[in-house]
């Protein structure tokens, strides 16, 4: 536009037009991204190329700030979330061709709480790149969806692993000592509480607050600071909302989503509760038989084993990781259930469970440990962002 003076309707106008050439273009882009997973199975290129996505960083940067005056941080944060949308749309390509079998035009999903609550949210999120229409199978409790996906009623399930604030779902690790199924995959979900209520309130009004108990420790520096304020314990954030709902009371309120408080009728009344900024939960995705992992892919093996209880069990085994260069990116214990002080170990590995370092590894791990089972292999999904140095 030039320098005449438009109308604030004119302005609007012409943003609306900027905006649908953008969405068409980066539709445009994202059909090439399936050419390029295409190109890869025929020359066995992995998905990242980091030099590659380096590169191309560097060159927008330069190019925004040299010919469109664009901030580089603009740039780099702008095509973080480009660069993550294409290496999971190939990523997903080659897992259908890896997995023919799975594909299916209905999936059947069990969850925890009913809709809106975050689990429901990333098995939306996880399932948006699969060519699959979701059957959505809400769950009470966490062993409900263990049961439902065992039991054949349900193709998988997500459930929630860790959170960056309140550390690991311990009862989640305790299941998958005794469960038949396997992960599949994995989803990183940001959490974004806020309070949510009928209608604007302040929060002096507030005499009963409902949640699921995670939210309750992943914000309790700003619950500490709600005075005569009772905290009610509900299945999930989604049935906290429904309370909430229900009750109709201008002195109650929920932890949960904005987006999901919509839902339900509700409006947020005060955002950005969590003690941690940087919030987030991991999920995984648990289903009866394990998937094949494309070598093109980054893939994580999950493994739980016992040690013996002597001195330097443990450390004998991290050795082994160590010896064969595979990188650990969780180890977790929890009690044996019906044997007192003796532990089990998870432990997330990255690497793929076929490549020979891998099988290298469980050989030796199996002679050296009293209980070694591949919980699953899959691939990486929290992709992590190409950095490039930045004025």
């Amino acid at each position: 536009m030039t320098d005449k003076q438009y109308s604030l309707e004119e302005i609007r106008l012409r943003l609306n037009e900027l905006d649908d050439q953008m969405l068409s273009l980066l539709s445009e882009r994202r059909k090439l991204s399936i050419d390029v997973a295409k190109s890869k199975v025929e020359t066995s290129k992995p998905v990242r190329d980091a030099d590659r996505e380096q590169q191309l960083l560097v060159k927008l940067i330069n190019n925004g700030k040299e010919k469109y005056d664009l901030d580089a941080q603009y740039i780099t944060k702008l095509f973080h979330t480009i660069i993550e949308d294409s290496v999971l749309l190939q990523q997903s390509y080659l897992q259908n061709l890896a997995n023919p079998q799975t594909r299916k035009p209905l999936a059947r999903v069990a969850f925890l709480g009913a809709r809106g609550s975050y689990s429901h949210l990333a098995s939306r999120e996880y399932f948006s790149r699969k060519d699959s229409e979701l059957i959505e199978l809400n769950c009470d409790q966490f062993k409900d969806i263990i049961t439902t996906v065992e039991s054949g009623h349900a193709d998988y399930g997500v459930l929630p692993i860790e959170n960056t604030s309140s550390g690991s779902i311990n009862e989640v690790y305790d299941l998958l000592q005794h469960t038949t199924l396997y992960i599949v995959g994995e989803l990183t979900l940001p959490i974004e509480h806020c309070l949510v209520a009928t209608k604007d309130i302040r929060l002096e009004e507030i005499k009963t607050l409902y949640s699921h108990p995670q939210p309750h420790q992943q914000c309790s520096e700003f619950l500490n600071g709600l005075k005569g304020v009772n905290l009610e314990i509900c299945a999930s954030t989604a049935d906290a909302m429904k309370k909430v709902k229900e009750l109709n009371r201008t002195d109650i309120a929920a932890i949960g989503n904005s987006s999901s408080g919509k839902l339900y009728g509700l409006q947020s009344i005060q955002g950005n509760i969590a003690n941690q900024t940087e919030n987030h939960t991991r999920f995984i995705v648990v289903a009866r038989k394990p998937v094949e992992v494309s070598t093109q892919i980054p893939a994580k093996t999950t493994l739980i084993m016992s040690t013996a209880q002597e001195a330097g069990s443990l450390v004998e085994t991290l050795l082994v990781l160590q010896k064969y260069g595979i990188n650990m990116t969780k180890l977790e214990s929890r009690p044996i259930m019906g044997n007192p002080w003796e532990e089990m170990f998870y432990v997330d590995l990255q690497a793929h469970h076929g490549s020979e370092e891998m099988q290298q590894a469980i050989v030796e791990l199996t002679k050296i440990t009293k209980f070694l089972k591949v919980l699953g292999c899959y691939p990486i999904e929290n992709i992590s962002h190409t950095q490039v140095k930045l004025d």
